[in-house]
């Protein structure tokens, strides 16, 4: 009987995958602002957060005209929080940010819609959203992320954050193991097992490509501009 490895421990956390946002700066952004009925709202407008990449709804806060010029200016959201009387900024505490991808006035002026991503769980129970419900989402993206948060935060007994650790040429020796482990297993062993390395290599490369910092994104553009070949 062929020997078998323990499985890799593959940590996942609701987190979605982080890219480069961008705010409307300058006259758009500007026109927003001023495009907001602040008397009708009472000088608060509602807005909703709903991630960029999955459609989800994230949350609901309020924002004045301060928080929402900061908003535009930082490309992370702000709100006025009613019951302390302040502005404050979405993740300013737990590190959970929100990282602004566009604003939209709705048809009354009276509803912003911020499309962003969330650099951690929005809700300050750890779930992606503040709305109870099961969210479905791309668990290769939520892998990701939770593998860049590890090489962020570093965070002790973590197997990932000690591969980081190790450096370039250690994770890239374990990305040629994987490699071969998942080349054995479809020669020599199961279909099940084939499927556990493949996890374990898929893990291993996305820990390759954190270290370079090469996002997910950058792949899946790459992978657009072949397809249209």
């Amino acid at each position: 009987m062929t020997n078998q490895k323990p499985k890799t421990k593959i940590e996942i956390d609701p987190v979605r995958n982080r890219a480069r946002a961008s705010a409307p700066k300058g006259p758009m952004g500007r026109a927003i602002s001023n495009g907001v009925d602040w008397k009708k709202v009472n000088g608060l407008v509602p807005t909703i957060v709903q991630d960029s990449s999955t459609g989800t709804v994230l949350m609901l806060g309020f924002m004045d005209e301060e928080a929402l010029k900061n908003t535009i200016r930082d490309n992370e959201v702000w709100f006025y929080s009613r019951t302390k009387k302040r502005l404050w900024k979405k993740g300013e505490e737990s590190g959970n940010a929100l990282r602004v991808v566009d604003i939209k006035l709705d048809c009354d002026n009276d509803t912003l819609l911020v499309r962003a991503e969330s650099m951690g769980p929005t809700c300050h129970k750890g779930t992606v959203s503040c709305f109870d419900y099961e969210l479905e989402g791309d668990e290769l993206q939520k892998l990701f992320a939770v593998i860049a948060k590890r090489k962020s935060e570093m965070p002790e007994g973590s197997y990932t954050a000690k591969l980081f650790s190790s450096g370039l040429d250690k994770i890239s020796l374990k990305v040629s193991e994987e490699a071969m482990e998942v080349i054995h297993a479809a020669q020599k062993q199961t279909k099940e097992r084939l499927i556990e390395e493949t996890v374990d290599l898929l893990y291993h490369l996305f820990v390759l490509l954190a270290e370079k910092n090469v996002s997910l994104k950058e792949i899946d553009e790459e992978m657009k501009k072949r397809a249209r070949k």
